[in-house]
């Protein structure tokens, strides 16, 4: 099957990658700043190579023009569509990154920056599938096998608003080592099989290289991490993980598989609302989430553990919740 391929060519690309990369940041001394208000053990890690997402980014790559030529061949671009999304995405954090590393210190992008950029990505994307015929306006919702039916222009709102939100919280999940790489592989393993059931091969093999290229990074990721993947990675993750949402016409699921992210970012925004609302108090220890629990005595490897079993947990609820949303 041309996804297995896919999984084992960006498996191979990226854990060959990791052994020229790793040693060519760390001559380019491109290491991470790590946040001053952050766990005092974090400061340990200062200096640790980033931008390693380059890996798993080169490895997605190969594997769906190695895999995917035939689909092409077939006019069938829908994974090309998806990979050219989230790129974009990683090329923003790549900019992030450099500009980081440039002033040493832990702030590149502004804001405002980085939200322009994603919320013209989303826009342009969501307007690509629908010029291609890969996505509709009609909403599908997980285990109701219903659809809400949308004005187009309501569900560009609401596209754009799931996209750049995505992006943002898998991005504040890439808090320590391996959790980010940890969550989101189950969540690619969950589209190679709804893609798979569906018949939508193209879209099978980006979640599978993917899913490959994340399984070789981890190697290098899990703690202690030899290197992070940097916003370079981390904005690109999110970017496959809702760009493959939608080209399976499904974001609803999003909130499901993505449930780690959704808490992690609502731990952030919590915390800066009661903060604000109190006048300086704290709901959390620290924010987001994994914080907390890291500070109320959880070890990065019990967080990676708890938080990725409980994706994979979600990803087979989702799985039955979107089982019948085409007719085999």
């Amino acid at each position: 099957m041309t996804y297995i391929l896919s999984f084992i060519v960006a498996f191979g690309v990226a854990a060959i990658a990791g052994q020229i990369l790793i040693p060519v940041l760390r001559r380019l001394k491109a290491g991470q700043s790590i946040r001053e208000d952050g766990p005092t053990w974090h400061m340990s890690k200062q200096g640790t190579p980033t931008m390693g997402g380059l890996m798993f980014i080169l490895a997605v790559a190969v594997a769906i023009v190695a895999a995917g030529w035939q689909e092409l061949s077939w006019g069938n671009w829908n994974h090309i569509y998806v990979f050219l999304f989230a790129l974009v995405f990683g090329i923003i954090g790549f900019i992030d990154d450099f500009q980081k590393l440039r002033h040493h210190a832990n702030e590149g992008l502004t804001a405002p920056q980085k939200f322009l950029l994603q919320l013209a990505a989303a826009i342009a994307f969501t307007a690509l599938l629908r010029y291609e015929g890969y996505l509709t306006s009609n909403l599908y919702i997980p285990f109701f096998n219903g659809t809400l039916i949308l004005p187009w222009v309501v569900y560009m709102v609401f596209a754009a608003f799931v996209m750049v939100g995505t992006v943002n919280a898998v991005n504040l999940t890439d808090g320590i080592d391996g959790l980010a790489t940890g969550v989101t592989i189950p969540v690619s393993l969950f589209y190679v099989a709804v893609a798979a059931w569906y018949g939508k091969t193209d879209v099978a093999v980006v979640a599978a290289a993917l899913a490959g290229g994340l399984s070789a990074f981890l190697i290098y990721n899990f703690h202690p991490a030899k290197v992070f993947m940097g916003d370079t990675g981390s904005l690109f993750l999110g970017g496959m993980v809702c760009g493959l949402a939608f080209a399976l016409d499904i974001p609803l699921v999003i909130p499901i598989v993505g449930l780690v992210y959704v808490v992690e970012v609502l731990s952030d925004i919590i915390q800066v609302a009661y903060f604000k609302k109190t006048h300086g108090k704290r709901f959390f220890r620290m924010a987001p989430l994994h914080h907390h629990l890291e500070l109320g005595g959880w070890s990065e490897t019990k967080l990676f553990c708890v938080f990725s079993g409980a994706t994979l947990v979600l990803c087979v609820l989702a799985f039955i919740g979107v089982m019948n949303r085409y007719p085999m």
